[in-house]
């Protein structure tokens, strides 16, 4: 460890606050701008005043989406090391802070790099067709939820303002949803296009629908969480990501807490799986509605059984990809005892 050097960057939508440290002392503190050329010359220039070796700089930043971009061309293209964490992760390993700022943070960032070294995940950059899909989903999810938002305000001001001023914004809005319409329908297209131009997507996508329950919007949202399911390596860790798998609550004289699930998950993921889960419920003859069922005959909490459906869903959509085969409804285990 002592031949590392680690640079702690705070990212902000124009700056980084870079802090490099060497074995656990700061040797210099600078602000960049946020874009490719600025930061390959600043590590450029950095390893050479400080007589660095490319492979001995470890770069650590907090995930913050879009802003992140140059800093990740940049170490892909001259082959840094780049560790991108959590901020959450960093925010409960620091200990109790007071006061905060650019430079502090990324300090911060760069302590803990040196600190939990051993955690070190070199981030690896998504392909080319998994990143235009991530892209285009967000920027479809926004433009669904404005059209929602426009059509709510259609509907529901009706009787709340005079008949000739909702007619006026009735037609404004009607023009926006639209509009909204076709940009929705293009970008369906655009994501379309490049599942089935990929054969990797379009097979992953195919075996994801086979599970019962399982729609395009929920298939295309667990390949890009998974990142063509190479980010997670079993479905229990992708249940914890997802706040479906339960904990317990046990300390002290408190030993008749009920288990729970977390609320540090992704809740869209969520949400989509619980919708996947209810669709599954719907045939009466199908496999988790009978498991369903006979869980509430038991007795079980309904919400606690829903929960356990969509631990279900998830562990059949990684058995599909890692079985290399559609979802078999007559599957029985070989194993099991008669």
């Amino acid at each position: 460890m002592k031949d590392y050097y680690f640079i702690g960057i705070d990212v902000s939508k124009k700056n980084l606050d870079c802090c490099l440290l060497y074995n656990g002392i700061v040797v210099k503190q600078d602000v960049i701008g946020n874009h490719q050329k600025s930061i390959e010359s600043y590590l450029y220039t950095m390893c050479a005043e400080q007589g660095i070796k490319s492979e001995q700089l470890i770069l650590c930043a907090e995930y913050t989406g879009l802003y992140i971009y140059p800093l990740i061309t940049t170490c892909q293209s001259f082959g840094y090391k780049l560790w991108m964490e959590d901020p959450t992760q960093i925010k409960y390993s620091s200990g109790l802070q007071r006061g905060k700022n650019d430079a502090v943070d990324a300090k911060r960032i760069a302590l803990y790099a040196f600190r939990y070294i051993d955690r070190m995940k070199l981030y690896h950059r998504p392909s080319s067709s998994l990143e235009s899909l991530k892209l285009l989903s967000s920027e479809l999810n926004m433009l669904c939820i404005d059209k929602a938002k426009y059509k709510g305000q259609l509907s529901d001001q009706k009787e709340y303002m005079p008949n000739n001023i909702y007619k006026l914004k009735s037609k404004r809005l009607a023009l926006l949803i639209k509009e909204l319409d076709k940009a929705i329908h293009n970008i369906e297209e655009n994501i379309e296009n490049i599942i089935t131009e990929n054969e990797q997507l379009s097979h992953q996508m195919k075996l994801l629908l086979t599970v019962e329950g399982i729609g395009k919007k929920t298939a295309l949202k667990v390949i890009l969480e998974t990142q063509a399911f190479t980010k997670f390596t079993d479905s229990r860790k992708f249940c914890c990501h997802a706040g479906v798998a339960p904990f317990s609550y046990l300390s002290g004289s408190s030993q008749y807490s009920k288990n729970r699930v977390s609320q540090r998950a992704n809740k869209s993921i969520k949400s989509l799986l619980h919708l996947a889960a209810l669709s599954a419920l719907q045939r009466k003859d199908s496999e988790l509605r009978i498991y369903y069922d006979r869980k509430i005959a038991e007795g079980k909490n309904k919400m606690c059984v829903l929960n356990a459906v969509r631990a279900k869903l998830i562990a059949r959509m990684f058995a599909v990809i890692k079985n290399n085969s559609m979802y078999s409804f007559s599957y029985v285990n070989q194993h099991s005892s008669p």
